[in-house]
């Protein structure tokens, strides 16, 4: 008998003609399994795959009793799981990243947009973080803040057209985050008729006009908002969003704002020595410790960050300065690259003097 050729046929299974279709499937079929296969690839220890391992099966036995499916989980059912988690909020967090990321990956193969366990990490307020170790209010610390600054303004890197001005966009958006005090769903509403190339002044509108509001952003802030508007109009973008999230110009997802925040943050490599996430509420209170060591006073944070009542205002200036007490790491002077040098920072506990 002649050997085989290369050309003779040889019986298998017929290859799926898309990897994805097979792997949705497996996910859909058995995700206990699909989960072990994925964890396969993730080269993790031992010992800590094996703790991966129980926490999703934990997860997958929870859905299973209230008859949802990693199609129909949502952002409601997540936080109930995590939050019913009679164990420290150190501990839900893992258990949220580990559900986050592996959703992650299975609305990639899914073609969804959004990911329910994203938006509960990031929600500051979120019930789940009712535990032992709470950090009701979180804040970069001066190093975070000038690694971060630091890397806004360092050059990008060899990118096409289209990852270039992507690039520019998210560096402006986290800068009015960080810079400005501006809320995701502001930053996704902005139009290009509310900034100015040049001023420090943005205007923030509102469907009420008597809570249209202006914020002063920082220099760094008023630099890289403004490199990205010259890049937008490079780019001739659609369309009159600041920070469109495509050509066509329509607007950005919260969930595509909140992965621009998770890759800058680990960019700035100040992700891994965090013990919580820097989410954009994290930049917009680290906007107001910086006014509030500026000697700015808390009325006019207020104002700045659109806080109806005055006691807001007060809360997170008295909340600063518990977190400012609780650092172990003295303060690092690190200036804004694009900023004057501040005043000695103001630790005497008043709340009204005139700057």
């Amino acid at each position: 008998m002649s050997p085989p050729h290369l050309s003779d046929p040889i019986p298998r299974p017929e290859p799926s003609t898309d990897l994805f279709d097979q792997e949705r499937e497996d996910w859909r079929r058995d995700p206990q399994i699909a989960f072990d296969a994925w964890l396969a690839k993730q080269h993790f220890r031992r010992s800590s795959a094996e703790v991966y391992q129980a926490q999703w099966g934990l997860f997958l036995d929870w859905l299973a009793v209230r008859q949802k499916s990693l199609v129909t989980v949502d952002t409601q059912t997540i936080a109930e799981f995590v939050g019913g988690l009679a164990i420290r909020k150190p501990q839900r967090v893992r258990y949220l990243r580990l559900i986050e990321r592996v959703l992650d990956h299975v609305r990639e193969i899914e073609s969804a947009s959004t990911n329910p366990a994203r938006f509960i990490a990031q929600d500051g307020e979120a019930a789940w973080r009712n535990a032992r170790d709470n950090e009701p209010t979180g804040f970069l610390n001066h190093a975070e803040r000038a690694a971060l600054i630091a890397h806004l303004f360092s050059p990008l890197p060899s990118l096409s057209v289209a990852q270039r001005w992507r690039e520019r966009r998210d560096r402006a958006l986290i800068a009015v985050f960080l810079g400005g005090g501006i809320k995701t769903g502001e930053a996704a509403a902005l139009t290009v008729s509310c900034v100015s190339v040049g001023s420090p002044w943005v205007t923030i509108e509102s469907a009420n006009p008597m809570l249209t509001r202006r914020t002063r952003l920082a220099p760094f802030a008023a630099a890289v908002l403004d490199a990205w508007l010259a890049e937008r109009r490079l780019s001739e973008l659609a369309g009159n969003l600041v920070f469109p999230a495509s050509p066509s110009g329509r607007p950005m997802h919260k969930a595509t704002m909140l992965r621009a925040v998770d890759a800058l943050i680990d960019a700035a490599g100040i992700a891994a020595s965090r013990a919580s996430r820097a989410s954009p509420q994290t930049l917009r209170n680290t906007f107001a410790a910086d006014l509030f060591e500026s000697g700015v006073e808390a009325e006019q944070v207020g104002q700045w960050l659109g806080f109806v009542q005055a006691v807001s205002a007060n809360r997170l200036y008295r909340a600063w300065q518990r977190w400012m007490d609780q650092q172990d790491s003295p303060i690092v002077d690190e200036p804004d690259p694009a900023a004057p040098p501040l005043p000695t920072p103001r630790r005497d506990g008043r709340l009204t003097r005139k700057g």
